[in-house]
């Protein structure tokens, strides 16, 4: 049986309809929600009619974006396998990637746990005898510890865009430490800057692009470009404490084996004077709800720093790799505001993971 027969017998039995998504998208939710490392990795194309479009760099967007435009009721989980497409990607532009997008589920904590139980379920079928290394991470902690330390609000969403992203963190942490002196930006940009005037930004920065024939689908969108020229400015002006920046810095080295990592979050809450109560709750009914499934273990890490580069997720983060290799066979996570920002009426709860098909092949045993 291929790789494919299994996770498609594994769907069969566990009921989980297949979505069936074109692989030309619209590019403009990718470029809005994707997050700066998938951004760049985007195939762009446009329609007859000057529509941006893209190949389809992953499956999450689009299954949500049909279930909104279905008007399909919930809970509901789907299932998909098929090809995506993404520049620079080391074994090959165009590959297989299959999982499970689980929608509208109330019961965050069940429905979380679930998801990490069907990866794993998915990988142990696909590669039997191979031992599995799980890595969990939450961006909920990490922006209530950035919330609870006070941090000016420009300050957190920084902080939490660069969540996943190493070196972007890594800066963001020495910006935070030693604020960047003001870049001088020239004239008349930098009167619009100081005047944290975002409209009249853009449109010059619009205007600028149009002179030098440079689309904004190709990157950026001069809006973004002026809230972050905007936020720099303000951020510039900020220094943190340097109790709250060891406080974020003992934080972030948090790396513990999921069963004692409640205890250990809850002893830096208390010894740091954070409240993090709320965010600590929902960690805690989360773990239980994977213990109940039996993914707990010395095979299961809690990381305090580790995150997805994608500005979607809300919660739960968490990546499988067969053990003694770090490349991530499976990679997935919480993204409660997604279906909101594609459009849907409602606020729609939504987890899911995918699996990328030839790394999986490439763990298999002889």
């Amino acid at each position: 049986m291929t790789l494919a027969d299994t996770i498609l017998a594994r769907f069969a039995a566990d009921a989980i309809p297949l979505a069936d998504v074109p692989i030309l998208q619209p590019a403009d939710p990718f470029l809005d929600m994707a997050g700066e490392d998938l951004r760049r990795r985007i195939f762009l194309t446009q329609s007859e009619t000057g529509e941006s479009l893209c190949l389809r760099p992953e499956f999450t967007i689009p299954v949500c974006r049909d279930h909104i435009a279905r008007q399909a009721g919930t809970p509901r989980r789907y299932g998909y396998l098929g090809e995506v497409f993404r520049q620079h990607r080391e074994g090959g532009t165009q590959f297989l990637q299959a999982g499970i997008e689980d929608l509208g589920e109330r019961d965050t904590s069940t429905a979380d746990a679930r998801s990490v139980a069907d990866a794993c379920r998915l990988l142990n079928e696909a590669l039997p005898g191979v031992s599995l290394s799980v890595t969990i991470g939450d961006q909920a902690i990490f922006e209530a510890v950035l919330a609870a330390l006070g941090l000016p609000r420009g300050w957190q969403m920084r902080l939490a865009r660069a969540f996943g992203a190493a070196d972007m963190l890594e800066a963001a942490l020495a910006d935070l430490a030693n604020p960047p002196k003001k870049r001088n930006l020239g004239q008349p940009v930098s009167r619009l800057v100081a005047a944290r005037d975002r409209a009249a930004v853009a449109d010059y920065l619009e205007k600028q692009m149009d002179v030098a024939g440079i689309s904004p689908s190709a990157g950026r969108t001069p809006d973004d470009i002026a809230r972050r020229l905007i936020e720099r400015a303000e951020l510039s002006a900020v220094r943190i404490a340097d109790d709250a920046f060891e406080a974020l810095k003992r934080f972030l080295a948090i790396r513990e084996p999921l069963a004692q990592a409640g205890e250990t979050l809850r002893r830096f809450a208390d010894e740091c004077d954070l409240f993090l109560d709320a965010a600590l709750e929902q960690f805690a009914k989360r773990a239980d709800a994977l213990a109940a499934q039996g993914l707990q273990g010395a095979s299961f890490t809690y990381d305090a720093a580790f995150g997805r580069p994608l500005d979607y997720y809300t919660g739960l983060v968490f990546e499988i790799s067969a053990a003694g290799d770090p490349r991530p066979l499976v990679g997935g996570g919480r993204y409660d505001r997604l279906l909101t920002m594609l459009g849907a009426e409602h606020s729609i709860p939504g987890v899911g993971f995918s699996a990328w098909l030839d790394r999986i092949e490439g763990a298999r045993k002889p």
